[in-house]
């Protein structure tokens, strides 16, 4: 009975991803970064959430269509690379989704996750955040979605973690199905949290504009957790494609 239901909801997924084209695909092939999609953001200063790396261009590589992000220990010094679409690709509604790898490890925090565009006029937490995927390495086998908005956000953001027993092991792919209603979180076509509010103010539900991607690899701060295990450096964060489908 349960194989059923699941190829039931499998089947439906994919009717539902039918019915929507390919708008932008990045699949990492060339020998650079395509900085007409996207940005470097560099620099240290915790980012708001303590966190204990700076930022740098040089702690990626593009491997065989792979973006690889490498968090490394450099003396006293965690460095790491953080990239966005901010001001080159911004999407509203659709099926967002990236097939990435993940690092592991205390204190490591890899995330592929979105931001309103308008947060340079309104700010944090007013402009909302998509989390797609976080992962903290202290918390073994859990997958984070959330999303944070001026009624609720930071540890009392809407959240959801799901204990997925495989997740550190190999490539899986992290989604959201986002329409004018609600944001359904998928992992690997699963669906593992659903928000859909009946009442949308704005302070609720910001989710009615133009959001661009954030991918990047953090190390310790709020999240990641104070303490962080040197000894698990060099970590590799991988990211096999970024798909948007409207």
């Amino acid at each position: 009975m349960k194989q059923l239901l699941l190829l039931l909801l499998i089947g439906n997924l994919t009717l539902a991803q039918e019915k929507r084209k390919l708008v932008w695909e990045e699949n990492f092939t060339g020998k650079t970064l395509n900085e007409t999609n996207w940005n470097f953001e560099v620099g240290g200063g915790g980012w708001g959430n303590n966190e204990s790396q700076v930022y740098t261009k040089e702690n990626h590589q593009l491997v065989d269509g792979n973006l690889v992000i490498t968090a490394k220990l450099e003396g006293e010094q965690y460095t790491s690379t953080r990239i966005t679409t901010q001001g080159k690709k911004e999407f509203k509604y659709g099926r967002f989704e990236a097939r990435a790898k993940l690092p592991v490890g205390q204190g490591i925090w890899p995330a592929f996750w979105m931001l309103g565009s308008n947060i340079n006029l309104v700010g944090w937490p007013k402009c909302g955040e998509i989390d797609i995927l976080e992962y903290i390495g202290r918390d073994p086998h859990m997958v984070y979605t959330t999303l944070h908005t001026e009624a609720r956000h930071g540890e009392n953001g809407n959240s959801k973690k799901t204990e997925l027993k495989e997740i550190e092991e190999g490539f899986h792919v992290y989604a959201i199905e986002w329409t004018k209603d609600k944001i359904e979180f998928f992992v690997d076509d699963q669906s593992v949290y659903i928000f859909s509010p009946e009442d949308k103010p704005e302070a609720v539900w910001p989710f009615n504009q133009p959001f661009y991607f954030i991918i990047n690899m953090a190390v310790g701060g709020n999240f990641g957790g104070p303490k962080v295990d040197d000894s698990i450096f060099p970590q590799q964060y991988t990211i096999d494609y970024v798909r948007v489908y409207q």
